[in-house]
């Protein structure tokens, strides 16, 4: 396949072959989180954001696999060195406690490790004095052990955002505010406070902006005289630099500048969960990079293949054995596609790149005014559009994969846009007048009324 001259190609979605081959998955699967019976054939081609499925349909992945896949497919910057790997025996080892040579020296090794995973988190974390790391499986493993090192330097209070997600692990799932389905039933951490988390364009209307002694909701109820928490009893605050699950909100300057204050005010420890807005994905290296907040803390999994918990030293508990993890840092592999994955990250271009394709989507849409459209939002290739109803963007998601572009959906009626970090400016244009074409799709206009209102359109 030549991405420069690759195309969508589509004959039928789903396919016999994808049909049978997701009924007989979910012969033994337990339910989650399916969204189209699309199955990629890791055995045809595939480059970049292109990719081709077991009836031979070629399609445009704008998912990144949840942005786990931040190069799309096969990108040989990662290919390339990963080819020179001679797979072994046990692939997976205890990698946080167990240590791995890949030939030659700790500073120049033939094949990095989880060593050099370690060596390149600290790198790109060290303008906020990030010097320690522990690896672990996924992001969900991140998160907790990001809220186990506060609780363990004192308090058991916590604060969260509405629409907040980080996770599915139990302590991950108390600190979730995106959607009821996720925690219900499940014993939560006590002590966890929801406050909003302020999107808004211009003049706060969201409940953040407070009249009351702080100026904030997490001010006010810190306050010396008037709160009803203790300042001492907070172990951190944890936040998403931009919201995932919560329908791609950006935060609004004036709510980021607050918590800055808060920071200082009470030595508050910030998390920052960059599991899906990190490494590059919104055109900085960290999705907080945009913002005056220092993190204590950055939790990372998705695109760099393992979980990551990055804090200063003086954070993690000195205890032995406090933190530990038999199947940490994923396999041998997961650790030298992480560190491959950072370079490609980190070579020149990708970053302006990444900003430069962002600002051509919010062009193309922006120019195009499609109905039903409510709002354009996001930083670099992290992008959402929200449309009117939530039957709207189910249809949406349908249409574009009929034409070959996988999208998924996020918050309540969004959908998110998320292509390679190299994507190119012909990539985006194709992608784009597929979106658009789906939605004059008579399924997405009339998506939501009636049949008689369908065939009686006003």
């Amino acid at each position: 396949m030549d991405r420069e001259t690759a195309e969508p190609n589509v004959r039928s979605m789903p396919g016999e072959k994808a049909e049978q081959w997701a009924s007989h998955h979910h012969e033994h699967a337990a339910p989650s989180t399916y969204v189209y019976e699309f199955v990629w054939d890791i055995t045809e081609d595939a480059i970049g954001p292109f990719c081709t499925d077991v009836d031979g349909n070629v399609l445009m992945d704008f998912t990144s696999h949840v942005a786990a896949a931040p190069f799309g497919y096969n990108n040989p910057k990662i290919m390339d060195r990963l080819e020179k790997f001679d797979l072994v025996d046990p692939l997976k080892i205890a990698g946080q406690d167990f240590y791995a040579s890949g030939g030659g020296s700790p500073e120049d090794p033939d094949t990095p490790t989880s060593t050099q995973l370690l060596d390149r988190l600290t790198d790109i974390t060290e303008h906020y004095d990030l010097d320690t790391v522990f690896l672990s499986n996924t992001g969900a493993e991140a998160v907790e052990n990001a809220i186990k090192i506060c609780y363990a330097n004192g308090g058991h209070r916590a604060f969260t955002f509405d629409g907040a997600f980080h996770g599915r692990t139990l302590g991950a799932l108390s600190l979730n505010r995106s959607k009821r389905v996720h925690r219900k039933g499940y014993p939560e951490l006590g002590g966890v406070v929801s406050v909003p988390y302020c999107a808004c364009d211009g003049e706060c209307t969201c409940g953040w902006k407070t009249n009351g002694p702080g100026g904030n909701v997490i001010a006010d109820k810190l306050h010396p005289k008037r709160g009803v928490v203790d300042p001492e009893e907070v172990a951190y605050l944890i936040m998403e630099p931009q919201q995932g699950e919560g329908g791609y909100r950006v935060p609004n300057e004036s709510f980021t500048e607050d918590i800055v204050d808060l920071q200082h005010e009470y030595d508050l420890k910030v998390i920052s969960d960059e599991i899906q807005a990190g490494l590059g994905r919104t055109g900085e290296l960290w999705g907080i990079d945009h913002t005056p907040i220092e993190p204590d803390v950055i939790t990372s999994a998705k695109g760099l293949r393992v979980g990551a918990t990055i804090a200063n030293e003086d954070l993690f508990p000195s205890e032995t054995g406090r933190l530990s993890s038999t199947w940490g840092a994923g396999d041998i592999v997961a650790a030298a596609q992480g560190v491959a994955t950072i370079d490609a990250i980190t070579s020149d271009g990708v970053l302006d790149n990444v900003e430069a394709r962002g600002q051509q989507v919010n062009d193309i849409l922006h120019d195009a005014d499609p109905d039903f459209v409510e709002d354009v939002r996001g930083r670099g290739l992290m992008l959402a559009v929200e449309f009117d109803t939530k039957e709207r963007r189910e249809a949406v998601v349908h249409a574009c994969l009929e034409r070959g572009l996988l999208v998924l959906g996020c918050g309540y009626k969004t959908v998110r846009l998320l292509p390679p970090l190299d994507v190119t400016e012909r990539e985006i244009d194709l992608a784009l007048d597929i979106f658009l074409e789906a939605l004059d799709d008579p399924e997405v206009r009339h998506a939501g009324t009636s049949k008689v209102d369908a065939e009686n359109p006003a």
